[in-house]
């Protein structure tokens, strides 16, 4: 009898283990850049918690016939940011360090993927 509710109660938190979905990737914390607004001005964007091993296009720079890439990005999440010069992750690209690791306005961006 015993080694049936011990038999039972392993298959059991098998079950659970499998059941629990598990969390998708995210890098945790803010990721900020500037941009220029359609009315000229300029702008910050951010990402709060993004997700990781995926490409982000940044949405108000997405269109290189329509607006100027982002600039001067922030990585304050706790995986490090690779920023790509065009859509889709594509283009020439350079990597920021997680807590802090930052560029200035001469870096251009229009996606990002973290790690």
């Amino acid at each position: 009898m015993r080694l049936r509710s011990t038999v039972a109660a392993a298959f059991g938190a098998l079950a659970l283990i499998v059941a629990v979905p598990t969390s998708a990737g995210a890098a945790t914390g803010d990721f900020t850049y500037a941009y220029t607004g359609l009315d000229g001005a300029p702008r910050l964007g951010y990402l709060v918690d993004p997700p990781s091993r995926m490409c982000i296009t940044l949405p108000e720079v997405a269109d290189p016939n329509s607006s100027n890439p982002a600039h001067t990005p922030w990585n304050f999440t706790d995986s490090s940011a690779t920023v790509f010069t065009d859509p889709g992750c594509e283009g020439d690209y350079f990597t920021l360090r997680p807590d802090g690791g930052h560029a200035g306005s001469r870096l251009k961006l229009r996606s990002v993927v973290f790690s």
